[in-house]
């Protein structure tokens, strides 16, 4: 395996997997602070949970450098990944004013957050050389993706997030990306959530790559398809 050796704490309850994986990454590189106070300075959303470039945000104010890699379409035209951020900001902002659709307005005003802090978007084929690039150089890989299509779980219903095949909707999560071993395509994750399907009395698993990225492109559907690179400037 190559890669990062990282705790992660349990989250607290079903919606701080965020920053419960952004507290990970803190501790990873030696900045101590508590679980906490990353829960309580984080944005959340109006129904719990947060988004991506909120985390980035979280970190680009402790002094961090972010990197979003972002695979949501209904945020991003592909062409924009090309302009540079203040361009891409004018892009978002004409956004906002064109579509009422509430999801991509909230998602378009937390990527201007992050980008007016000095965080960076990128677009790049989502590959194994990509989750290599950064694990074998020590570098922890935090993916917002389907938990659904991840753990093949049902998708869930209702304020409780109850199991339910039929009237239920996919969800959304946070996890760390750990290790990546070349010859057997597969993966450490250190996830929040616990018991998780795939490791119901540890944080920790093992799991093929190919369904990893399938997890992380399928977060679309959540306003979660990204990598989000967290590194001390």
């Amino acid at each position: 395996m190559e890669g990062v050796h990282l705790e992660i704490l349990p989250q607290p309850d079903d919606t701080t997997c965020g920053p419960t994986c952004l507290h990970a990454v803190y501790q990873y590189f030696n900045d101590h602070v508590s679980l906490n106070q990353v829960i309580e300075e984080c944005p959340t959303l109006e129904e719990g949970g947060t988004l991506a470039p909120l985390l980035g945000w979280h970190a680009l104010g402790r002094g961090y450098q972010a990197v979003s890699y972002s695979y949501n379409l209904r945020v991003f035209d592909p062409t924009w990944f090309v302009l540079s951020p203040e361009q891409m900001i004018d892009k978002l902002q004409a956004q906002l004013a064109a579509k009422k659709d509430a999801k991509v307005q909230r998602a378009s005003r937390a990527y201007l957050q992050f980008l007016r802090r000095g965080g960076i978007v990128k677009m790049e084929d989502l590959s194994r050389t990509l989750i290599r690039k950064y694990l074998t150089r020590s570098i922890p890989i935090l993916a917002g993706l389907s938990s659904t299509y991840l753990y093949r779980a049902p998708r869930e219903f209702g304020p409780k997030y109850d199991d339910d095949d039929i009237r239920g909707v996919p969800s959304g999560h946070f996890v760390v990306l750990c290790d990546y071993n070349r010859e057997t395509k597969m993966v450490r994750v250190a996830d929040p959530y616990l018991p998780n399907p795939l490791a119901p009395e540890d944080n920790y698993y093992l799991v093929n790559v190919d369904r990893v990225v399938g997890a992380i492109l399928l977060g679309i559907l959540t306003d979660d398809a990204h990598l989000l690179i967290i590194q001390p400037k």
